[in-house]
Formats: C-alpha cells, sequence, structure tokens
C-alpha cells in the first residue's frame, strides 16, 4: 500500500484516535461546564471498527498511534482495544493522553497490554487551582496515577501543562522541581482556540519564555526529548545535572505546520486533517455503509490529498466552533 504523503511533501505516519468524546473532567480550555453536545453512542465505532480503520493506516505506514479523549480511560474496552492495535504489523509506537484520574487502577493493565508511553495532563500542583480549571477536586487522583504509572514501568512519561497567563503561569518552576523529582518529561503547551472555550484562555509566548527558562537553567537542545518521548511536536532541553527533558509546544507563536505528521480519527469514525481547520472526512459513515477495505483505503489516501497547509489560528481564530474534547487531543 503506498505511502500517505500529503500534497506538501509531509509524510503521515502518526495517528490520533479519540476512543470516546467523554471526559469526567471540564477543563477550562476544552470543555464548558455545561456542555451536553456529546456523540450519540449509537453512532461510536465499536473497537473492532477503530481497529480496522486503524489496521488501514498501519498498512499505508503510519508508525505511531496514540489512543485519546475525551478522556480515554473512560471508554469500556480500552485495555483490549489497546492490545489489539500493539499486535498490528508495523506500529512501533503506541501511547495513551489520559488526565490519570483512573490511571491509579487501570495503569498495570495498560502496560501489560502493550501501551508504550503516557501523556499526562497536569496543569498545577496547587489544589485550587486545578479545581478551577478542571471543575472537580482531582489533584490526589491524578498524583496517585501517575505514581502507578511510574511503578507499573511506564517510561517516559510526559506531564503536560497548559500554561494560561496569570492563572498557572507562576508555578512552571514547582511543575519542573515535581517532574525531576520523579523522573518525568515536562511539556508546556500554548492553549489554541478551539471552540469558545479555547478562544478565552489567556495563553502566554512559550517560544520566548522556553529560551529564557534554558538560559535562566542551563539547559542543553535536545532532539525529540530523548529515546521514547514520540514523535511530536514540541522542542526539548535537557537538564543535565537531573536528567530532566523540558519542552515546550508552541501552536501560537512558533506554528510547526510545516513538519505535521499527523490526522486525527474522531470517536464517530471521522478523519480531522488539521486542528485548526475543518477538512474531515466521515471514514465511520463510509465503513457503516458497507465500504471494502479497498474503498477505505482509497478514502484515506484522497483525504491525506487534501490535507491543509497549516492552521489559520491567528487569521481566522473564529472558525472552529466544535470544542477540543470532540476532535481528540
Amino acid at each position: 500500500m503506498p505511502a500517505l504523503i500529503d500534497p506538501f511533501g509531509r509524510v503521515i505516519d502518526y495517528l490520533r484516535v479519540s476512543v470516546t468524546d467523554r471526559c469526567d473532567l471540564r477543563c477550562t480550555y476544552c470543555l464548558p461546564q455545561s456542555f451536553k453536545g456529546f456523540e450519540e453512542p449509537a453512532h461510536w465505532l465499536r473497537l473492532d471498527e477503530m481497529q480496522r480503520l486503524v489496521g488501514l493506516f498501519v498498512e499505508a505506514g503510519v508508525r505511531r498511534v496514540r489512543l485519546t479523549g475525551g478522556e480515554p480511560l473512560l471508554r469500556r474496552g480500552v485495555t483490549e482495544l489497546a492490545s489489539g492495535l500493539k499486535a498490528l504489523p508495523g506500529l512501533i509506537d503506541l501511547s495513551i493522553s489520559t488526565n490519570a484520574t483512573r490511571l491509579d487502577r487501570m495503569a498495570r493493565s495498560l502496560r501489560d497490554a502493550g501501551v508504550d508511553r503516557l501523556n499526562i495532563s497536569l496543569d498545577s500542583l496547587d489544589r485550587g487551582c486545578v479545581a478551577r480549571i478542571t471543575g472537580r477536586d482531582c489533584l490526589d487522583e491524578v498524583l496517585h496515577g501517575i505514581d502507578a504509572a511510574v511503578q507499573a514501568g511506564f517510561a517516559p512519561i510526559k506531564l503536560n501543562m497548559v500554561v494560561q497567563q496569570g492563572v498557572n503561569d507562576h508555578e512552571i518552576e514547582d511543575m519542573v522541581r515535581y517532574a525531576q523529582r520523579h523522573g518525568l518529561i515536562l511539556r508546556l503547551i500554548e492553549p489554541m482556540p478551539v471552540g469558545d472555550t479555547g478562544r478565552a484562555t489567556p495563553g502566554r509566548d512559550l517560544t520566548a519564555l522556553g529560551e529564557e527558562l534554558a538560559r535562566r537553567w542551563d539547559l542543553v537542545p535536545q532532539l525529540h526529548g530523548g529515546r521514547g518521548a514520540g514523535g511530536g511536536p514540541a522542542r526539548y532541553w535537557l537538564d543535565p545535572v537531573s536528567g530532566m527533558s523540558f519542552g515546550v509546544i508552541t501552536p501560537m507563536s512558533q506554528h510547526f505546520c510545516t513538519t505535521c505528521n499527523r490526522v486525527r480519527l474522531g470517536v464517530d469514525g471521522t478523519l480531522y486533517l488539521c486542528l485548526g481547520q475543518n477538512d474531515q472526512v466521515p471514514l465511520g459513515r463510509l465503513l457503516r455503509a458497507g465500504a471494502s477495505d479497498t474503498a477505505l483505503r482509497e478514502a484515506i489516501h484522497d483525504a491525506v490529498a487534501r490535507k491543509p497547509e497549516r492552521h489559520e489560528f491567528r487569521d481566522r481564530p473564529e472558525q472552529i466552533v466544535r470544542f477540543m474534547a470532540q476532535t481528540g487531543g
């Protein structure tokens, strides 16, 4: 099967799969507290349907798959799905993004299923700040989940901190020290104007801040965050004393569209070609209409052939009305 190459010569080898759009938190930059517009469960891809579609992407050269949500650990059978995906010939990296509220009871089974890596959302170490951002007092659950993941043997573990001006940006050094103590990779992320919640989130220029912190802490530039760090867009530095990697993801201040290597599959099988554009293909609808694998392969290749060059978050921030949980992280 031919490789997935978009019109700008980018090889698409990374697929993010939303296994649910539900979440047990309501982070201020992701979902409104009152949001009720979730996809009907009848429209969710069954786990065998997800595996079929992911298998076609892997046949076409996708080598990295990340299971996302919403909160993926809310989906029944996610461990079995992970085990099935890990067995796909050609897949070299299977990871999960999670808020870790359920990780203390699931870390071992996920590791046993073959999940290679975890990305864990943690925006603050202050209980009150966490509750204000997530809508729930869940800090202890998250910290216990991180401890369980370390005990289960996950390495590296990435902490994702969405940095908000005047909300949690004063906690960055505390987060660095926490990551150093626990042997974690810390990544600072600029919020994106996806949905009303994203547009209302006050961000910071992390390009400038990352360089400032690297100078202040004598960090050394590092390629891709070291072994096993995945194929994402972060720029990393290494603390030569503690061995901790520190990264920034800067979709707003310094976008990385020229090296974009990913597409996203929604819980209903919609293929999203760019977070910051509305281009999409209803692969799930085609599958349920009885499309053969050959027809689905053609649809996947036709979709990638229409992948946009870049997002327009700065030029047209109002155009993405869906919320982040509806697309997958």
